[in-house]
């Protein structure tokens, strides 16, 4: 029962979720917070020296110790019974539970009550404490019912899960068959408010979940949620604009039912429970599968009857026919094919060697056998070894390959052109580029997955796969519509939703991308927080903005700056990946900056490891110092130009001083109950000063290539001069 709250504006990103908070969630937050201390002090009195004499001060100390527990037991039940008192069908068996839980409490306290003993003396010390088997049992009373009223509660919050779902798809189907805007605006905000509240019990559950692969299933089916959710509103839209589209029908069904899809695989991970017994099949992964077939031939050393022979066979087999997913592939060059294929029949060749020396160890156990045994599984493990490398390399340079030539986004860009200038054959021309473009991620996501390293990263590339996949359909169905009606506003709005959903996803593949290698190198463990998935947001959020709680207008304007503030540390990364150099002075400032706007970007996601606005407002004066010490070293690096290069610098030079001084003038003004204004101008600032940024790291990296040759230039003519004069 933890207590976080919910994704990151599921009703519309970013500050959006400000407004829920559950009883039961304060309620069971309590609940623990009442438990922890009280384990403890059951933990100090159980654990007391087997001694009857005790001091004065000492026994003093045991019957403090058995009221604090009795009075935190108090506290618990009071949480109990109001948990009950909301929830009927649960009622009596809590309410059980709260009694027994109170009368070992009283137990408990009556045991080491000094007070209620006739305690005769004898040499200066007191006989007291010697019921110990009494404290134990009345303990165990105690933690048995405790942990009964937890596991209800856990109950009451799936039951409360459920409900809040059932509710959203009710009001979803209601929306599917309205007729006129009036009634749609009207449902869309009582659908609003429920998805907000679901967008909380959910955060509250990823963050419970103890199992990480769940937790990113959760993470997911949210993000899906999350982003749907505007498109369910511009689609809609456009439908009822435009009520004998087919195109527009097209992809407002493509929204519902995605939602859909995405509501129901949260109820199976919240009650654990798969439609028709399916099997989870598709998170296994080559890396997966020889990370376990490692640990199966080193586990030889110690049992060599632990595996038969034709198990390790089919195992390896298995790994093997997977690597056909990148042999196979279109966008695999022929070097790393054949690599591949060479490394997979050494595989197999070390593996009969394996098996040779361990049917001879287990009839000879002679010290050769055991280290030509020895020998075999390290030979073996390092051809997997080598194999993993050369997958990861295939994969990874593919992705990044792939990103960067859809960078510009300009299928999307004449997409939109196509459709305000009413463009059919350019349409067609574009939608077929699209698919392409579609076709090549998502295979690129399916090699992503088999070399991702963690199951969270995992499920990321099973979700980014799934993403482009629908939503490369949903933009061409959109620009259909805007093609076919290319005065239409609404249908114009549509296409520009989904394509910055398109845009996002890119944005969120270049962190899976380098989340992945960090993983491979060994950057990152298993318990990190992986920034390509979505994040339960944080009360402290929520309390520091209520004074001035925005409206649906401020949320919306407040997420896209976000957005396009996370596109930009993008394009920033990008242009930082080009400088060879990585410690340079400009680059250091920028990728500092970067990071800083991220978790701004993320902030208003309601993510990250910004929770509170002071947290920005910090973050903001500590972004501004660092845009001046990158305008210093853009100044100190202009000084080796000539002048009209010169020139052209201090002109992006001087528009980046005064806006790192007006964005100080902000964050110094007070915040009083203006906290979104204050955020709206200062991510606007923000997204100046990084579109700056992005300008000056293109602009240098071009010049101080430029000047590089000037200077080799230089060197080899000198070179040569001073050999003529030799001659």
């Amino acid at each position: 029962m933890a207590a976080s709250s919910g994704p990151a504006g599921v009703s519309g990103a970013g500050p959006s979720g400000f407004a829920f908070d559950s009883g039961l969630e304060i309620k069971t937050r309590s609940v623990e917070q009442t438990l922890l201390p009280l384990v403890s002090q059951i933990t100090t009195l159980i654990n007391h020296k087997d001694n009857t004499k005790k001091s004065d001060k000492t026994l003093q100390a045991i019957q403090r110790v058995g009221q604090a527990v009795n009075l935190a037991v108090g506290r618990f039940v009071k949480v109990g019974e109001a948990i009950a008192n909301e929830n009927w069908d649960l009622k009596e068996e809590i309410n059980i539970a709260c009694i027994e839980a109170k009368q070992a409490g009283e137990t408990i306290a009556a045991l080491t009550d000094i007070s209620s003993l006739n305690h005769p003396e004898s040499d200066g010390q007191i006989m007291i404490f010697t019921d110990k088997t009494g404290v134990i049992k009345a303990a165990r009373l105690l933690l048995s019912s405790v942990t009964k009223v937890l596991l209800l509660a856990d109950r009451v919050v799936i039951k409360q899960i459920i409900t809040s779902r059932n509710k959203v798809l009710a009001t979803m189907e209601r929306l599917e068959k309205v007729n006129s805007f009036q009634e749609f605006v009207q449902i869309f905000s009582q659908f609003g408010n429920e998805m907000v509240e679901f967008a909380h019990l959910t955060g509250d559950r990823q963050n419970d979940l103890k199992d990480e692969k769940k937790k990113a299933k959760m993470a997911a089916a949210r993000a899906v949620l999350e982003k749907c959710t505007m498109m369910l509103l511009t689609a809609s839209k456009t439908c009822l604009r435009h009520p004998n589209c087919e195109s527009a029908h097209k992809n407002k069904e493509g929204v519902f039912n995605r939602m859909k899809v995405a509501l129901d695989k949260v109820i199976e991970i919240v009650t654990d429970c798969k439609p028709g017994g399916e099997t989870d099949i598709s998170s296994v992964s080559i890396f997966t599968g020889i990370k376990e077939f490692k640990m199966n031939i080193e586990a030889l050393r110690e049992n060599l009857y632990f595996q038969s022979k034709e198990s390790l066979f089919a195992t390896l087999e298995v790994i093997l026919e997977r690597t056909e997913d990148f042999t196979d592939s279109a966008y695999t060059s022929h070097e790393r094919r054949e690599r591949i294929l060479e490394l997979s029949t050494q595989a197999r060749l070390e593996l009969q060697q394996l098996l040779s020396v361990w049917i001879q160890s287990q009839s000879k156990k002679t010290k050769s056998i055991a280290e030509e045994l020895e020998l075999a599984v390290l030979k073996i493990s390092h051809s997997l070894n080598e194999l993993k490398k050369e997958l990861h390399r295939t994969a990874t340079q593919l992705a990044a390959d792939l990103l960067k030539y859809h960078a510009d986004h300009v299928v999307l860009k004449a997409l939109k052109l196509t459709g305000v200038e009413g463009n059919l054959e350019g349409l067609a021309e574009y939608a077929c580029k699209l698919s392409e473009q579609k076709e090549q991620l998502v295979e690129v996501c399916r090699l992503l997955r088999h070399i991702s390293g963690t199951e969270p990263l995992e499920i990321t590339c099973i979700h980014a796969e799934e993403t482009f996949q629908v939503t490369g359909q949903q933009i061409i169905s959109a620009a259909e519509t805007l093609t076919l009606h290319p005065s239409s506003k609404i249908a114009k709005e549509n296409l520009d939703v989904f394509c910055e959903a398109w845009e996002s996803q890119i944005g969120d593949m270049s962190t899976l991308l380098r989340e992945i290698n960090d993983v491979f190198e060994g950057r990152r463990g298993e318990k990190y927080g992986y920034l390509s998935l979505p994040k339960p947001m944080n009360n402290a959020n929520l309390k520091s903005l209520k004074p001035d709680k925005p409206d649906s207008e401020e949320q919306a304007k407040i997420a896209k700056l976000g957005l396009k503030l996370g596109l930009l540390t993008s394009d920033a990364n990008c242009e930082i990946k080009k400088w060879e150099d990585q410690e340079n002075d400009i680059v250091r400032n920028g990728r500092t900056m970067s990071s800083m706007a991220y978790s701004m970007y993320l902030f208003t996601r309601g993510e990250g490891p910004l929770k509170t606005s002071q947290d920005l407002i910090h973050q903001l004066e500590v972004f501004a110092e660092e845009g001046l010490k990158l305008a210093s070293s853009v100044q100190v690096f202009s000084k080796q130009l000539k002048d009209d290069e010169k020139l052209i610098l201090l002109l992006e030079i001087n528009k980046l001083i005064p806006l790192c001084h007006q964005l100080q003038t902000v964050t110094k003004t007070p915040l009083q109950n203006q906290v979104f204004l204050k955020v709206d101008k200062c991510i606007t600032k923000t997204r100046s000063m990084m579109a700056i940024l992005v300008q000056l790291l293109s602009l240098c990296y071009k010049l101080l290539k430029k000047l590089q040759m000037e200077n080799n230039s230089w060197v080899s003519v000198t070179n040569k001069d001073s050999m003529d004069g030799k001659t």
